[in-house]
């Protein structure tokens, strides 16, 4: 898990950009995600308000989002 608070936006976006590159493959936790969200971010792994951060493969892009930031 982050220590990082990612904002809705964000993690919407890296959720996307990942499935975009690694596909959505039968069973894979992107698939889950996305059949029982029906396309609701809502609903989706990542969506844990305050912090956003329920989904440990967004998570992963965002930290290293701002590990080159930090660097």
């Amino acid at each position: 898990m982050t220590e990082h608070s990612i904002p809705f936006d964000i993690a919407f976006d890296f959720c996307k950009q990942y499935r975009e590159k690694h596909k959505v493959r039968m069973f894979s936790q992107c698939w889950g995600c996305i059949r029982f969200s029906k396309g609701n971010p809502e609903k989706m792994c990542f969506y844990k308000p305050p912090s956003n951060n329920g989904c440990k493969l967004v998570n992963q892009l965002y930290e290293e989002a701002i590990n080159s930031l930090l660097q």
